[in-house]
């Protein structure tokens, strides 16, 4: 019996010594293209930004998630390891638009011994895929020392973890940047770039800019709140969880999916959600964990399947016979109708659920942390249906009406509808 336990408590150290194993990761120049190698094995990242529901990345096709910072790492890098994913571990630099001083050389100095207390506790975790320096410090900044401090915490990393590969990832791909990058911080392995409509352009843009090493889109998605139209009173119209699946696939399947010489992959956004411009323009869930038609692209991106079970498709929406880009304005206490046409794929019975907001006045930049706001009561009949009556506020002012169609099976589709009552 003693004999048995003294083996069980030996494979049971043997499994924890496993787990605390680095897997060496490096990036490889062959025949005139970049590849990421894994354990000496190829890794094509079919990555997520955000660590919710890592189970569905891994149940999905996807290999890898992102983090923007050390925050709960601890549990990211525990669903990762237990899911068969990597990360891209995201080490908070401060941005100048936050109020850090560049030319500071004291906070300089302090910003990298924390980087490197972050490495040095993370840096054996087999999850670990490379390391993310920063994330868009090029977004209104001035001071180009950022990149000195950028390059000294990417040989400060490769002092200190031979294993991993460094990054670091701008907002966009501008000419400016990419060149300090290249003659500042020759210590990163990896360009990491942010991009959203702009994804279709990313293989091109990348060599017009004369940026000759390997990248990874480290975050991808929807068109952007500053991409789109606007309405006159300065509301960004957000395309349709439809109008976003297919704009996810077609860009991807243009641009990162025949890149085979310089991406290493990519991370979309936002496997999660966020209140950012509004609750649904940048999260592919919603708030409460179901899944838009988005989900299923990456399924089909990822695994080359589509799931068994599809998201409902949304074809149109209209508020008194207008759509979202007809800049619709409403009277006060009047009744309008609203009509968003749905169907299901597998003719699931659909329910809906409507909600009234007024427009966001909470707006941040670089995806920093907004306000919801609060929804008004008492404007749309219960148990609406697809067809329904809104009651235009009495007050004056921006507001957005959403639709959220669901199928029962975890799935739904979204719209809203800026509009102003005046």
């Amino acid at each position: 019996m003693k004999s048995y336990l003294v083996l069980a408590l030996l494979a049971c150290a043997t499994a924890t010594h496993a787990q605390t194993k680095p897997i060496k990761v490096e990036v490889k120049q062959a025949n005139g293209r970049y590849e990421l190698l894994r354990g000496g094995q190829p890794y094509f990242i079919k990555g997520a930004g955000g660590g919710q529901f890592p189970e569905r990345v891994k149940a999905y096709g996807g290999n890898s998630i992102r983090t923007w910072s050390t925050n709960g790492a601890d549990k990211v890098l525990a669903d990762a390891n237990k899911n068969g994913l990597t990360v891209m571990m995201g080490l908070d630099v401060v941005r100048e638009r936050h109020g850090f001083d560049y030319n500071n050389p004291q906070a300089v100095a302090e910003q990298l011994q924390k980087v490197r207390a972050e490495v040095l506790k993370y840096k054996d975790n087999p999850a670990v895929l490379f390391w993310g320096i920063g994330n868009e410090l090029n977004l209104e900044y001035k001071n180009p020392k950022v990149w000195d401090a950028v390059q000294q915490i990417a040989q400060m990393i490769h002092e200190v973890d031979p294993n991993h590969p460094t990054s670091t990832v701008l907002a966009g791909l501008n000419q400016a940047e990419v060149d300090y990058i290249k003659a500042k911080c020759p210590a990163v392995d990896i360009l990491s770039i942010n991009t959203y409509a702009g994804l279709a352009a990313i293989p091109q843009q990348v060599r017009a800019i004369g940026w000759t090493g390997p990248y990874v889109v480290a975050e991808w998605g929807p068109t952007g709140h500053w991409e789109s139209p606007v309405t006159p009173w300065k509301a960004s119209v957000e395309e349709t969880s439809s109008q976003k699946a297919a704009v996810y696939k077609s860009r991807y399947e243009a641009s990162v999916a025949k890149d085979k010489t310089q991406c290493l992959g990519t991370y979309v956004f936002l496997w999660g959600q966020k209140q950012e411009r509004t609750p649904t323009w940048y999260g592919i869930f919603t708030e409460d964990g179901k899944e838009s038609e988005v989900v299923d692209v990456m399924q089909y991106l990822w695994s080359g399947k589509w799931p068994q079970n599809r998201a409902p498709h949304l074809a149109a929406f209209r508020l008194n016979g207008k759509l979202a880009t007809d800049s619709v304005y409403l009277e006060p206490n009047r009744s309008y109708t609203a009509l968003a046409t749905v169907t299901d794929p597998d003719n699931d019975p659909l329910t809906y659920r409507w909600e009234l907001l007024p427009e966001s006045t909470d707006l941040k930049s670089g995806g920093d942390r907004e306000s919801r706001p609060a929804a008004i009561s008492g404007l749309i009949p219960a148990n609406a249906k697809g067809q329904t009556t809104l009651k235009a506020p009495a007050k004056a002012g921006g507001y957005r009406l959403f639709i959220y169609a669901y199928d029962g099976h975890d799935n739904v589709a979204t719209a809203n509808i800026p509009f102003y009552v005046k």
